[in-house]
Order: C-alpha cells, then structure tokens, then sequence
C-alpha cells in the first residue's frame, strides 16, 4: 500500500489522497491535463523528425531493400533459389507466413476484446498495436504468393466470377480457407483500426497550418464535429466492429492451423494445433507490442502515456500464454507416446534429439523458460529486462514455427526419401525484407499519425478519482 501511495504522489496527486486511493494507480502519470495531452500526442506529427529516426528509417529501409531483391531474384530465377527439395517443400516461406499472422493478432486483442472487457489500460497502447496488426498481415501476404512460383496467378486463390464455367477455386482446401480468412481479418482490422483514428484526425484537421494537409484530413475525418450525437454514434460503431473482430482473434490463426491439423503427416495430423497456434499468437503478438512500445517510449518520451503499468499488464499476459504454450509442447508428447503411434512417436523423439534439435531446445529455452521471469515483479516493471525477454520470445515463436514445419517433412515414412533443408542467402534475405517492410511502415506510422488514442486516453485522464 505505501507503494502504491507512492506511486501515486509521484503522479501528481496529493499524498492525503494518495492513501484513499489505495492500489488503484493512475493510468496516466504527470496529473496531466486535456490540453497537455493534446500537445504532447500530436507534437510528433507536427515537428521535423529527429536524426534519430531517419538514421532508424535508413537502416529498415536498407533491410526492405535487400528483401526486394531476393524477391526479385526469386521471380526472375524460380524457386530453386531457395533450398527447398522433394521432401521439404515448405520452410522458411512458410515459417514466416505463419509467424507474421501470429504476430498481427495482439492488435486485435488489445483493441476489441480488451475494450469489451472494459480494460482502460489498453488505451495508451491500442492504436499502435492495431497499426503493427496491419503491418505484419502485409508482410505475412506476401509470402504465400511468392511460394506460388506464379505470382501473376494469385487471383487464382479468389472466388471471384469468371467465364471459365465450372471451374473454381476448390472450396475444401485449407489454403484457400486462408486467403479468406486473412484478407477478412486485414479488411475488419483497416476498418477498426480508421474508425478508432476518426477523433484525432478531426484533431489534426484543427491544428493542421497548411491548406492542403487541412484539406486531407477534412477528408478522412468525415466532417467530425465532436457533438453529442456523433460522439454517441462513433462510440456505437466502434462497439459493432469490437464485437465483429473478437472471432477473427480465434478464427484467423484456427484456419491457418488447419493447414497442417487436416493433413496426415506425423507431427502435424493433431486436434490440438487450433488452440495452440491461437494462444501462440498471442503470445508472439503481445511480445511484439513489448518490443516496439518500450522502444517508442522512450524514443519519442512517451514515458508517462506508456507507463510501468502498461508494461507490468502485457507481461502478465506474455507469462499466462507462455504457459499455456509450454503445457501444449507437453501435450503433444504426451498424445504422440500415448497413441502408441511408431511414426508420431518418433517425429517427436526426431525433434528433441534429432539433427534439429538446436532449433528445438532454442525453441523451449525462448518460449517456456525465459517468460518465467516475468513471475518478478522487478523484471515485469524494468523496461530493458522486458525488452530481452520479449526478443527473445521473438525468436522461439519464429523457431516454433521452423520446427513444426521443417522437422515434420524431413524425415517422412520413407528412409530413402530423407532430406536435411538449409535455407540460402535468397530466403534469409527475404525474411529481413519483411522485418525491413514491417519497421518502415511503422517508422512513417508513428510520424504521421498519432501514435497514442489522444481522444481514448483523455477519456480515462480522471479515472483514478472515478
């Protein structure tokens, strides 16, 4: 309790209050003002960037440059510029497909689920977690068209009318159940994610001092008023697509699990991987967010917006899925020495301790052990040991991936058939491209648009005396 009361003299608020309101911290330190918030939000928009962000913007846009060029070596030259073989047709395109999913579903969690659930910390850190949902989907759509080797066909993929008579896409096909599901999940998650912007954009069309920027924002901003009756109409919408994107939180990540679950190849032929790969994205997810708030926090001094309490709530949630991710990773040993299956026995016994096992235990060690730290309340409110663990979770998420992937194909029913993948300089290259394509957008996201909810923060100001 003196903690608490600490903390909240810290804040701003008188210490005889302090004691009155016990735990219940603030969620915005400073004792900030309307006015003060307004200011200290849009004053990133408004000024040129620092040298610091252009040096960042240099070195992500050397990244996506690299990453256009293997895919343009990719194009030009055919698949067999990656070190796929007959039996592992799938690696690293694939890994990263999946991992960049899962990495786009924090956003939607924090955003709908968590506004339904009425938790008001979430609004500090929901429009860049929504962006960085955004983001990431636009780097996981790109894999699967390049792993087509005839990208110029992708709209194949669509149900769209033709003139082909009978011939569509097949509808039974877990592939096509992704495209479906991803381009929904991008559009609702674009919708939202403007929706949620329509208030401060009004906001920078009022203090915009060009015509021409006044002039596009008067655009996008659909005339917003601020009146009672558009309020009440803007908080009634935002409520429908919250309730409409909280299944696509589940669905999204289900589908793309089903394109292992529906197959019979040992290792992924399992009820399991729908829960499993939804509670991972989350995990993977609220770990990106970690990363990119606690940088931008104190890039951009946002210390008192995004605060050790924010950071405290999402390490919870990084250790409750880490565990449930630990406990599926035993599951799944149980059920293959349980099923009394020689060929699921051994996939399992082939991961731990066969050729790949490196990337296995690299895998446990990132995604089971390092998330036990946040059991310390030191480690949950110390941004730079939250920043490590989070990398680290970054990594055995993508390694998670690998392994379910490459460690189920190479070694099949057939010994002849056996095959060790290795991927080349052309799909490493390509995997930087994306982290290139993701940090660039938002690179230019946090200077043009606001990067915190000013309208939703300013709503949760005088939560402590409520």
């Amino acid at each position: 309790m003196a903690h608490d009361a600490d903390a909240l003299t810290a804040s701003g608020i008188p210490a005889a209050e302090a004691e009155r309101y016990g735990h219940n911290l603030p969620l915005i330190d400073g004792n900030k003002t309307y006015r003060q918030v307004t200011e200290e939000v849009f004053a990133p928009t408004e000024r040129r960037p620092p040298l610091r962000w252009w040096l960042a913007l240099a070195v992500t846009l050397s990244m996506l440059s690299l990453g256009a060029w293997a895919v343009v070596q990719t194009l030009t030259r055919g698949i067999g510029t990656w070190g796929l073989n007959r039996t592992v047709g799938w690696a690293f395109d694939i890994t990263n497909f999946v991992f960049w999913v899962g990495i786009g579903h924090a956003g939607t969690l924090i955003s709908a689920i968590l506004f339904l659930f009425r938790q008001r910390w979430r609004t500090s850190i929901n429009r860049a977690a929504e962006a960085m949902t955004l983001f990431a989907v636009m780097c996981a759509g790109t894999f699967p068209i390049i792993h087509m080797g005839r990208p110029w066909l992708a709209f194949w993929a669509t149900p769209y009318p033709n003139s082909r008579g009978s011939l569509w896409v097949n509808f039974k096909s877990p592939l096509l159940w992704d495209v479906v599901a991803i381009s929904t999940y991008f559009i609702i998650s674009l919708t939202f994610w403007y929706i949620g912007l329509i208030p401060d954009l009004a906001t920078q069309r009022d203090r915009a001092k060009t015509k021409l920027k006044r002039t596009i924002l008067s655009i996008f901003s659909l005339g917003w008023n601020g009146s009672n009756r558009t309020w009440s109409r803007y908080e009634t919408v935002y409520m429908l697509l919250a309730g409409l994107s909280t299944p696509l939180v589940v669905s999204v990540h289900t589908i793309v699990s089903m394109d292992f679950a529906t197959s019979v190849i040992p290792g992924w032929h399992a009820t399991i991987f729908p829960p499993y790969f939804v509670v991972g994205a989350v995990f993977s997810g609220f770990a990106m967010v970690l990363t990119l708030m606690i940088i931008a926090r104190s890039v951009m001094g946002l210390e008192e917006y995004i605060t050790t309490r924010h950071l405290e709530a999402m390490t919870k949630v990084v250790l409750a899925t880490g565990m449930i991710v630990g406990m599926a990773y035993a599951t799944e040993f149980f059920t293959a020495w349980y099923s009394g299956n020689p060929y699921e026995r051994y996939v399992f016994l082939n991961r731990a301790l066969g050729p790949y096992q490196w990337a296995y235990w690299t895998m446990v060690g990132c995604n089971v052990l390092s998330p036990q730290f946040f059991w310390f309340r030191k480690v949950r409110t110390t941004p730079w040991m939250i920043f490590i663990l989070t990398i680290f979770v970054n990594i055995g998420m993508w390694f998670e991936r690998f392994v379910i992937i490459v460690t189920s194909l190479h070694r099949d029913y057939l010994p002849s058939s056996w095959a060790m993948y290795r991927p080349t300089f052309i799909e490493v290259a390509i995997l930087i491209g994306s982290f290139g394509l993701f940090f660039t957008l938002f690179l230019v996201f946090t200077r043009v648009l606001p990067m915190i909810a000013a309208s939703e923060v300013k709503g949760v100001l005088k939560h402590v005396e409520h």
